[in-house]
């Protein structure tokens, strides 16, 4: 019920509150201004503040601005070079000095910004004007926000968790004390003892599908869309980890060597599949990976029915996640037995 219900909950009140952009939004900069009694410097840093991605702070310091920023743990600094206004003026060459540090990945989004407005001033200075324009637009008729990406994935995450770390479990604890033996002393079914556990876990990815949609839409405003398509999804992922997890704990000796091997199976899926970031944004390498893995092909198919409307695709994934589902539950239902030799 943990990680069924409880865990993917905690992660999109945290992932969801991180990436809100509730926060500025913008890189603080500190600009150390060596020209600074120019109207031409103060424009210029003026046009720094303008551009909604950078927060400028006027440090007043007569040293180097290298040693103020290693001395305060800072990453970002500007130089405005003593007679900047008056070589401004006469056309000649001046150059402004950007520190950044290489691990922190806001340098590029600050070279980037002090780059614009160079431009800009260069322009302005052989009275030119822009010829080339950028016009902006969506692929989706709604911009796609960070939420809209991460209900799908960890809809995903719950299909796999509990249903996987549950069965590897129970599995090789059912079959180290001889339980699957008593079992079959009773009425009870092979049959019947695992269509139970689909059914249970079936049960649990709905509840953890309305969870997610519920706060990632109420709390985050997420922007999703719904369709019947998306049952088949929570059947079929469900049956999929059953039968995985159920496999694992058959072929393995113990219950410590199955929760290893089921951990090894496990996160790589988790991380790996798209559950808190697209794939897109992942080296080509690990998108190859990620198609490897069973879970990607469920959280692509949910992506597709609720970020994209792309039912065409999902019935691709979803015919790729029953086929895994088939083939891992016919192999676990084969050595599946209740009484051990």
């Amino acid at each position: 019920m943990f990680f069924a219900l409880a865990f993917p909950v905690i992660f999109i009140l945290l992932f969801g509150a991180i990436f809100s952009g509730a926060g500025s939004g913008s890189v603080a900069v500190y600009v150390q201004n060596l020209d600074a009694n120019s109207s031409v410097s103060a424009a210029f840093i003026q046009s720094l503040n303008s551009t909604g991605v950078l927060n400028v702070k006027v440090v007043d310091i007569s040293g180097n601005l290298s040693n103020y920023l290693l001395a305060h743990s800072l990453s970002n600094g500007i130089v405005i070079p003593q007679g900047f206004a008056s070589d401004y003026e006469k056309g000649k060459s001046v150059n402004v000095t950007v520190y950044s540090d290489p691990a922190d990945s806001t340098s590029g989004i600050v070279l980037g910004a002090v780059s614009g407005v160079i431009n800009g001033f260069n322009l302005k200075r052989v009275e030119a004007s822009p010829v080339v324009g950028l016009d902006s637009a969506t692929v989706n008729a709604h911009s796609t926000k960070y939420i809209d990406f991460l209900v799908p994935g960890l809809i995903g995450f719950s299909i796999l968790t509990s249903p996987m770390f549950s069965m590897v479990n129970v599995t090789a604890e059912y079959k180290k004390f001889k339980r699957f033996k008593q079992l079959s002393l009773t009425p009870l079914t092979k049959g019947e003892w695992l269509v139970s556990k689909v059914i249970w876990y079936t049960i649990l990815s709905f509840a953890a599908f309305v969870l997610m949609v519920f706060f990632g839409t109420a709390v985050f405003g997420a922007n999703l869309k719904l369709s019947l398509i998306i049952i088949p999804f929570l059947i079929a992922g469900p049956t999929l980890f059953i039968s995985l997890g159920m496999l694992v704990g058959i072929v393995t000796k113990s219950i410590e060597s199955a929760g290893v091997i089921g951990n090894i199976i496990t996160f790589p899926m988790m991380f790996l599949s798209g559950t808190f970031f697209p794939i897109s944004t992942m080296p080509h390498f690990l998108q190859l990976v990620a198609r490897f893995l069973p879970l990607y092909y469920v959280i692509a198919g949910l992506n597709d029915v609720m970020v994209f409307s792309n039912i065409s695709t999902a019935y691709y994934n979803l015919a790729v996640t029953v086929a895994i589902a088939a083939v891992i539950f016919v192999l676990a239902a084969r050595l599946f037995k209740w009484k051990e030799k």
